[in-house]
């Protein structure tokens, strides 16, 4: 099943349509959730308060959305949208202050503690409406109906996937928000974006073709824009296309029909839940030494990535053996992949994080408790993998 009622109102000064679109999906009372200063910094906050008022809809705000959002934030927007009777959510941000404003959509609604739908004791089935104006693309949230949020008492990160209850109505999307970005914000939405993509193309699922090559496509177009986004931040087509991209990577369309893995993205929420590394760094710090892994003991897709989507053929490895030769393949595409990281000056293993000692048997024992007896479905993974991929991405390097 594939349900994805999201409008997107893609292109520049779209923000200036939020009021109408709002009140198009009944809002007459919303609450704005934001992240820092930029939004004031930018003028963006008080073009949005003013297309509400335009609009005759009144507004409260909650501000100061961090990223890896925790719980205490949802707990302090959920009792001030019951007393404000706000009947709608706005989130003005990246994915961090969408799944936050998720959350409290959610929460506003139900009668017990909305750390409920995370640890997977009730079901959402009911939640204000929810719009967005994005300024971040990475977290693909403006597309999904998935959240993330961090409970500080225990540092459990948890992710709820909700299309029914939790796609945003609306979608506001204009490239030239994210113009100002710091190119390490930039680099680590790019990675987020692309390892979305991949959580869905390694899969056992058969006959997938088709979701094969559109994932290949997605990844493979980020390969070419992002260096462009790099080189010149007011690149438009470049943004657009990179916005677009974290979009299409994470509303479901390229995961249809297939059986999903995420275990990369469960390790990483274990890292930044104990040492707050931003997210997509945390992912390609972890995602190399996953696919290291995976060349010795389930090679087929990442063979199939390497010579799809990062253009290794046979003979770049000529001279080996003709068995060793997918390996080999395999492997290769997993450094190419690991140097273009690098070229944004993202880390590609723990180290590079600044965690020169991470706490591995911690790490492991999270990540099982929040996750159980075994994670991901490439190959499930008991115990003793994920410890030898933690022990893997520590150390990881191109040249081994």
């Amino acid at each position: 099943m594939f349900h994805s009622p999201t409008e997107f109102i893609f292109g520049r000064d779209t923000e200036q349509q939020v009021g109408q679109t709002a009140k198009r999906y009944g809002a007459h009372r919303a609450m704005i959730v934001y992240g820092g200063g930029s939004v004031k910094r930018s003028g963006l906050l008080t073009r949005v308060e003013t297309a509400l008022k335009a609009s005759g809809i009144e507004h409260v705000e909650l501000g100061g959305i961090t990223p890896n959002p925790t719980d205490t934030r949802v707990y302090e927007g959920i009792d001030l949208a019951r007393k404000e009777q706000v009947d709608f959510m706005l989130a003005v941000g990246g994915g961090s202050v969408i799944d936050t404003a998720k959350a409290i959509a959610a929460g506003v609604k139900y009668d017990g503690d909305f750390w409920d739908f995370f640890c997977g004791k009730r079901t959402v089935e009911d939640a204000l409406p929810i719009g967005v104006v994005l300024t971040i693309p990475a977290a693909g949230s403006e597309g999904s109906g998935n959240a993330v949020i961090t409970k500080t008492d225990g540092l459990h990160k948890l992710s709820l996937r909700t299309p029914m209850w939790l796609r945003p109505k609306f979608a506001i999307m204009n490239p030239e928000l994210t113009f100002t970005l710091p190119p390490y914000q930039t680099a680590c939405g790019i990675a987020d974006m692309m390892v979305h993509v991949m959580e869905r193309y390694f899969s056992n699922t058969k006959g997938c073709e088709l979701t094969d090559r559109m994932c290949e496509a997605v990844l493979m177009a980020i390969i070419d824009e992002a260096p462009k986004v790099m080189h010149n931040p007011q690149d438009y087509e470049a943004r657009a296309n990179i916005m677009w991209a974290g979009t299409l990577a994470h509303n479901g369309i390229c995961g249809t029909g297939r059986e999903e893995d995420w275990a990369s993205h469960f390790m990483e929420h274990e890292l930044s839940a104990v040492y707050g590394v931003t997210h997509g760094a945390g992912l390609t710090a972890i995602v190399p030494a996953w696919m290291t892994w995976m060349c010795r003991h389930n090679i087929n897709k990442v063979e199939q990535f390497a010579r799809r989507v990062m253009g290794v053929t046979p003979n770049d490895v000529e001279g080996a053996a003709p068995g060793a030769k997918p390996r080999l393949v395999a492997l290769e595409g997993v450094r190419r992949l690991a140097r273009f990281w690098q070229s944004m000056d993202l880390p590609t293993n723990i180290t590079q994080l600044g965690i020169p000692k991470p706490d591995i048997d911690l790490l492991v024992d999270k990540l099982h408790e929040n996750k159980g007896e075994f994670v991901g479905n490439y190959v499930k993974l008991d115990r003793e993998m994920t410890r030898e991929i933690y022990v893997m991405a520590r150390d990881y390097s191109i040249d081994d």
